[in-house]
């Protein structure tokens, strides 16, 4: 009876091996029809929802657009600041080239406490006005050339008409009551003058 009892027992073992191996397999032929994924990675070939995807793609340029905003505003700040500071001491380097001129004339102004001889002064001056000439032509600044020069509305102001000059005096310039500047080709202040009509 012991041996039929083994002999039973190995039958049953061998019978119930196959339904597990039989089960498990149906388990995994399940799992590959639930998840097509699944089945994917194990013949190595991954693939991404196209929604999900989609939904990356949106995030990432999400971020890029804040960025590149971020970016600008600070461009943006960084400019205003840059240009308000241009304002405020844009001025810094024609005052720094002029103050020469202006410690001349306060010598001079001294010195002609000291002498009676309007010669020297008068001299002083003029070299002081030349100096100054040369400072302001070194920063850009030229005077407005009204000397025998045609009227032209770009450049002069007509203050006066002085009728009777001639047909040669006609339209041109005949005396200059306040002169012109130009920086840097534009002009700054207009020359006033006298023209012939």
């Amino acid at each position: 009876m012991k041996e039929k009892d083994i002999h039973i027992e190995e039958e049953e073992t061998l019978n119930e091996n196959p339904s597990e191996e039989t089960a498990n397999e149906a388990a995994e032929e399940s799992e590959k029809c639930e998840n097509p994924e699944n089945s994917d990675q194990s013949e190595g070939a991954e693939e991404k929802d196209p929604l999900q995807k989609a939904e990356e793609e949106i995030a990432d340029l999400k971020n890029q657009l804040l960025y590149k905003v971020a970016e600008f505003e600070n461009y943006r700040k960084r400019t205003l600041k840059e240009r308000a500071e241009l304002i405020l001491n844009g001025g810094e380097k024609f005052i720094t080239a002029i103050l020469p001129v202006l410690d001349d004339m306060e010598r001079a102004i001294e010195n002609g406490a000291k002498t009676d001889d309007p010669a020297v002064l008068r001299e002083g001056m003029e070299l002081i006005h030349q100096k100054f000439m040369k400072t302001l032509e070194s920063q850009g600044v030229s005077k407005i050339e009204t000397t025998d020069a045609d009227f032209d509305t770009d450049v002069h102001e007509a203050v006066a008409m002085v009728p009777g000059m001639g047909d040669d005096k006609k339209g041109k310039v005949i005396d200059c009551l306040q002169q012109g500047y130009k920086l840097n080709d534009k002009v700054i202040r207009h020359a006033k003058v006298a023209v012939g009509q």
